[in-house]
């Protein structure tokens, strides 16, 4: 048996944050199809900001099922939601432009599977965790669709697992000189991993607010971005990795400004007093 332990009251309600992660990832990561059509990769971005999406929808996610006491699962949260979510990724890039459906159907049955292991077999008897499981292997997979959308220009399989290199004033295909033979995946994996238990992980406590930990959320998610972003210089045209680092650094300055707004709102509030001002002349 669990007891549940409210981390914050108030804020906005966890189903209308899934809604709009859902929706805004999937709808992001479809614009990079942008890239096909106009046969250009200055689209590439948008992939990033969709998995910045599913970032802060994926660490509500995480502060409701550790809300049922699991501190120390806050990091395992966070690596099983990518865990399950490559597999449907990887998976999806073989459809074309269904990519995005299938990497949230596929996601969804693993993660489901994932919830129903461990609360039947492993016994963990958590109310939310087949539900939460299941969202946080959607997060996992759209996540990672979108940083390989960003960094290869497209999540067609084709285009991320065979790359070119030139040997002797000859252009060749190459699977190493690709975003998948070249085991970027395993980087984007670490990066998104990171970014969705680091949130919640950093702002629990009494004094945890659901503006600040999403913030912090958004904020892991643009520094993710601009990691990517510079990978993306070996994948795609100079412009359009130059495009994706503008996006990525602006995003995290605008985020990590704001989080520290909040931080110091919430230091605040929780000594109830003005900040201590240092005597003149030193202490």
């Amino acid at each position: 048996m669990s007891v549940k332990i409210e981390a914050s009251a108030g804020g906005v309600p966890h189903n209308q944050i899934l809604i709009y992660g859902l929706i805004g990832s999937v709808v992001l990561i479809y614009l990079t199809y942008l890239n096909v059509l106009f046969d250009t990769t200055v689209f590439s971005f948008f992939g990033g900001l969709g998995a910045v999406a599913a970032l802060v929808w994926g660490t509500d996610t995480i502060k409701h099922l550790c809300s049922y006491g699991l501190g120390t699962g806050v990091p395992s949260a966070g690596m099983i939601a990518f865990g399950s979510g490559v597999v449907a990724t990887l998976l999806a890039t073989t459809t074309g432009i269904l990519a995005p459906i299938t990497a949230l159907i596929v996601a969804a049955i693993v993660g489901a599977v994932a919830g129903f292991l461990a609360n039947k077999i492993v016994r963990m008897d958590i109310p939310v965790m087949i539900i939460s499981l299941t969202e946080l292997a959607i997060v996992g997979s759209l996540t990672l669709l979108g940083l390989i959308a960003m960094v290869g220009g497209t999540f067609d399989f084709f285009g991320l697992a065979v790359g070119s290199t030139t040997f002797l004033g000859f252009v060749v295909a190459s699977y190493g000189a690709s975003v998948i033979g070249g085991s970027i995946v395993a980087v984007l994996f670490m990066l998104g991993a990171i970014a969705i238990q680091h949130s919640f992980n950093a702002c629990l406590g009494p004094g945890e607010q659901q503006d600040r930990t999403l913030t912090l959320a958004a904020e892991c998610g643009f520094l993710s971005m601009i990691v990517v972003s510079v990978m993306s210089f070996a994948f795609i045209g100079f412009i359009p990795a130059v495009i994706s680092l503008v996006v990525s650094v602006a995003g995290w300055f605008y985020t990590y400004a704001n989080y520290i707004k909040l931080s110091k709102r919430d230091a605040y509030a929780w000594l109830d007093a003005k900040p201590i001002l240092e005597p003149k002349g030193g202490a």
